[in-house]
C-alpha cells in the first residue's frame, strides 16, 4: 500500500539515496492478460521457466513496478516472473463500479492469469501478494489451491487493516468527493513530504509515483479501500489448504504490524521471515534480502510439491 510511512520509525533502509527503486533496470516486457473485467497489464520476464514461474501481485495504489528490483535477479535465477497491475491500477483499466473491486472479484482476476501461466509454463507456479494484494491472492488460493506450488504473504495480514493507515483510508471518500483522485494525491503528497524518508526519494521515482497514482481508477480506490477495511479473518481456511506458506515482512512494517504478522504465521504454521532494514515494501527497500528469502522458500516448496 503506497501511503506515507510512520514518522516514528527510524529504521535505516538498505537502499542507497540514488536508488531508483520502482524504476530499477530490468528486461521484462509489457504484456496483457485477459481479466474478468478487461485486460490486465503485466511485466513478464519470459524465458523457459527452468525453475518455475512466479506471479507477483501488488497492494493498494501500487503496481507491477513495486517488484522491479526483483525481476532481473529472479529471471537470472531461472524463474519466469510476471508482475501484475490489478484492475484499476496504473496501466490496467477497471470498471467504474466500486463493487467490482471486492477481494473476491480481484482474486478471480489472479486466477485467470494463473491459469494462463500454468498452460504456458506448467509447474511450479509460486504466488506472492504484497499488502492488500495479499488479501486478494489469499482469495485466489482459497478458491483454487491446486493451481499454486507455494503462496507468500508479503507485508500483509490476517484480516482488515487497522491503525493509522486505516484512519487515512477513512478520509479517502470525502477527499474523492471533493476533488477526485487528484485531490487525494495532492493531500498525500503534502503528508509524505513531512517524512524525511519520503524527501530522500529520488526525483525520477517521485515523478513516477505521481504519474502512477493519478492513473488509479477512482472507483478502484473506493472499492479496494472498502474491501481492505472489511476483510474477515480467513487464517483457519488458509491453514487448511496444504499449500506451502511464507509470511514475510519488514522489521518496522507500519500497515499490519510485525507482531500481527508473526501471530498470523504461527496460526498458519507458515515459515516466517522478518526482513531487516525495511518497512512495508521489502521488495524495493531491501531487495537483496527479499530475493534471498524468496529463492530459498521457493526451492524448498518446489521439492515438496
Amino acid at each position: 500500500m503506497v501511503l506515507p510511512g510512520g514518522a516514528e520509525f527510524t529504521v535505516p533502509l538498505a537502499i542507497a539515496p540514488d536508488d531508483l527503486r520502482q524504476l530499477a533496470v530490468h528486461e521484462a516486457a509489457h504484456r496483457t492478460f485477459p481479466g474478468r473485467a478487461g485486460p490486465l497489464t503485466a511485466l513478464d520476464t519470459g524465458g523457459e521457466a527452468v525453475r518455475g514461474t512466479a506471479l507477483l501481485v501488488p497492494g493498494y495504489t501500487g503496481s507491477k513496478e513495486d517488484f522491479a528490483p526483483l525481476l532481473a535477479p529472479l529471471a537470472g535465477a531461472g524463474y519466469r516472473v510476471v508482475a501484475l497491475d490489478q484492475r484499476g491500477q496504473y496501466e490496467s483499466p477497471g470498471p467504474d463500479d466500486p463493487a467490482a473491486y471486492s477481494v473476491e472479484e480481484l482474486g478471480r482476476d489472479v486466477l485467470a492469469v494463473a491459469r494462463v501461466l500454468r498452460e504456458e509454463s506448467g509447474e511450479p507456479l509460486h504466488l506472492l501478494g504484497h499488502s492488500f494484494g495479499g488479501l486478494v491472492t489469499r482469495a485466489a488460493v482459497l478458491a483454487e489451491p491446486t493451481l499454486f506450488t507455494s503462496f507468500t504473504l508479503l507485508g500483509s495480514g490476517p484480516s482488515k487493516l487497522g491503525g493509522r493507515r486505516a484512519e487515512l483510508l477513512d478520509h479517502l471518500g470525502p477527499l474523492l468527493d471533493a476533488g477526485g483522485v487528484r485531490l487525494v494525491h495532492e493531500t498525500l503528497e503534502q503528508v509524505a513530504m513531512t517524512d524525511p524518508r519520503a524527501q530522500a526519494v529520488p526525483a525520477p521515482t517521485r515523478d513516477f509515483y505521481s504519474r502512477r497514482f493519478l492513473r488509479n481508477s477512482e472507483a478502484g480506490l473506493r472499492g479496494m479501500a472498502d474491501a481492505m477495511l472489511e476483510e474477515p479473518d480467513r487464517v483457519p481456511e488458509l491453514a487448511a489448504v496444504g499449500v506451502p506458506l511464507l509470511v514475510a515482512h519488514g522489521e518496522a512494517d507500519d500497515a499490519w504490524l510485525p507482531h500481527v504478522q508473526a501471530d498470523m504465521a504461527q496460526r498458519l504454521g507458515a515459515r516466517h521471515e522478518v526482513i531487516l532494514n525495511s518497512i512495508h515494501s521489502p521488495a524495493v527497500e531491501n531487495p537483496v534480502r527479499t530475493l534471498e528469502v524468496l529463492l530459498d522458500f521457493w526451492a524448498g516448496a518446489a521439492v515438496r510439491s
